[in-house]
């Protein structure tokens, strides 16, 4: 066999190895993550922001624990002005998330929210997040950032409490750079 078409050869198998391994990536990867979190109950989605009217039931309450943690590379100080609050199905809630920058230096972050247990993510509706857009702050600023949700009436009977936790990750270098003007 020439060195010429084992070549071409082990370059058709590393080819075929790239298209299975993306394939796997993209098509069974996804749902696979998401029955392992189903299972183990673990990185709970929260629905989509939430548009409707609801009815509040004052004959049922259940407790919001709200976590906040940095990414390894986050340096702002995060976290909600209270640890829990306990709300009636229904009702519409809110909760300050406070972050400061002690930087020299601007710098942008992005939330990400978590609902846990799992299966009550999907009854959690935020009306308003400061998830929802990035948060820039200047060196030594300081702002409050709400959230705005509500407890969803069907959430299932046996779930009492919730825990609603946000990651904040430093985004700044993703940011595009702001273009200077030429004189």
């Amino acid at each position: 066999m020439s060195e010429a078409l084992a070549n071409r050869r082990l370059v058709t198998r590393l080819l075929v190895v790239v298209v299975v391994m993306f394939c796997f990536g993209v098509f069974v990867l996804p749902p696979f993550y998401d029955a392992m979190c189903q299972a183990f109950g673990i990185n709970g989605k929260t629905a989509k922001p939430y548009q409707g009217t609801q009815v509040v039931d004052e004959a049922r309450q259940v407790r919001v624990q709200f976590l906040a943690t940095n990414s390894a590379d986050m340096v702002w100080e995060f976290g909600p002005k209270a640890d829990d609050l306990v709300v009636y199905p229904g009702a519409s809630n809110e909760m300050l998330f406070v972050a400061y920058n002690p930087t020299d230096h601007p710098m942008t972050a992005q939330a990400i929210p978590s609902v846990a247990p799992s299966k009550a993510a999907a009854y959690f509706h935020k009306t308003e997040c400061f998830c929802f857009t990035q948060q820039v702050l200047q060196p030594g600023e300081r702002i409050e950032m709400p959230v705005r949700f509500i407890v969803d009436r069907d959430l299932p009977a046996d779930v009492k409490h919730l825990t609603l936790a946000y990651t904040l990750f430093d985004i700044t270098a993703r940011k595009p750079p702001v273009a200077q003007a030429t004189p």
